[in-house]
C-alpha cells in the first residue's frame, strides 16, 4: 500500500495529464479525420466504375493519393510533415504539434473504411432512391449513409485504436501523452512501474474504446 501511496504522490500528476493529452490527441485528430475520411469515401463510391457518377480519372487518381497516404509509416509521415505542422499550429510537439500528422495518417485510413461500407449498402435501397427521382447528393444523405451507418460506426474503434497507437509513436518525439510518459520515464528513467502502468492504460482504453463502440453500433442498427 505503501508504494502504491509513493507512486501516486510521485507521478499521479503527471499519468493524469497524460491520459487527458492522449484523449484529446484521439478524439479530435479522429473527428477531424472523419469529416475528411467521410467525404472523400463517399467520392470514391460515388465515381467507381458501375456507381452513381463514375469518373475513372477522378477515381484512379484519389485512389492513388489515398493508398500513398496509407503506405506512409506514421513515424515517417510524423518527421516529413513538421514544416508544414509548425505552419499550421506553430509548433510540432505536445497536443497541437501531433494532431495535424494524426490527421493525415488516419483520414485515408477513414475514406477506405467509408467506401467499404457504403459498398455493402444492398443495391435495393440505392434503387429504390433512384426510381423516386432522387439526385445524387439525395441518394448519399437518404439511402446509402443512413444504411451504412452502423458498419462506419464499428470502423470508428479500428480508427480510434489505430490512432491511440500513433499517439503513443509521438511519444517519441514529445508529442505528450501517455507514450510520451512511457518513453521518457519507463524507458530512459528505468522506473517499470511507470512503464507497467502506462500499458495497462492504453489496454483499459483499447477495451472502453471497443466496447462502447459495440454498444452503439448495435443500437444504431435497424437490422439488429
Amino acid at each position: 500500500m505503501t508504494n502504491i501511496s509513493e507512486f501516486f504522490a510521485s507521478f499521479g500528476g503527471l499519468i493524469g495529464q497524460g491520459i487527458i493529452d492522449t484523449l484529446l490527441m484521439l478524439f479530435i485528430s479522429t473527428a477531424l479525420a472523419y469529416v475528411i475520411g467521410l467525404f472523400l469515401g463517399v467520392v470514391l463510391y460515388v465515381t467507381a466504375s458501375g456507381s452513381l457518377r463514375p469518373h475513372r480519372i477522378l477515381n484512379a487518381v484519389l485512389g492513388w493519393v489515398i493508398n500513398m497516404g496509407r503506405s506512409i509509416p506514421f513515424i515517417i509521415l510524423l518527421v516529413a510533415v513538421m514544416p508544414t505542422t509548425r505552419a499550421l499550429v506553430g509548433t510540432t510537439t505536445g497536443v497541437r504539434g501531433v494532431i495535424p500528422p494524426l490527421v493525415l495518417s488516419t483520414a485515408p485510413f477513414v475514406a477506405r473504411m467509408v467506401q467499404q461500407s457504403l459498398a455493402e449498402v444492398p443495391h435495393e435501397s440505392i434503387e429504390a432512391a433512384i426510381s423516386c427521382g432522387a439526385t445524387v447528393p439525395r441518394i448519399v444523405k437518404s439511402a446509402l449513409l443512413p444504411e451504412a451507418l452502423p458498419s462506419i460506426v464499428r470502423g470508428i474503434s479500428i480508427t480510434l485504436i489505430t490512432a491511440l497507437g500513433y499517439t503513443a509513436i509521438a511519444g517519441a518525439v514529445g508529442a505528450g501523452g501517455l507514450g510520451d510518459i512511457a518513453i521518457r520515464y519507463g524507458y530512459y528513467r528505468y522506473e517499470d512501474s511507470v512503464m507497467i502502468v502506462t500499458v495497462i492504460l492504453m489496454i483499459i482504453l483499447v477495451q472502453v474504446i471497443q466496447s462502447v463502440d459495440d454498444a452503439l453500433a448495435k443500437r444504431i442498427d435497424h437490422r439488429a
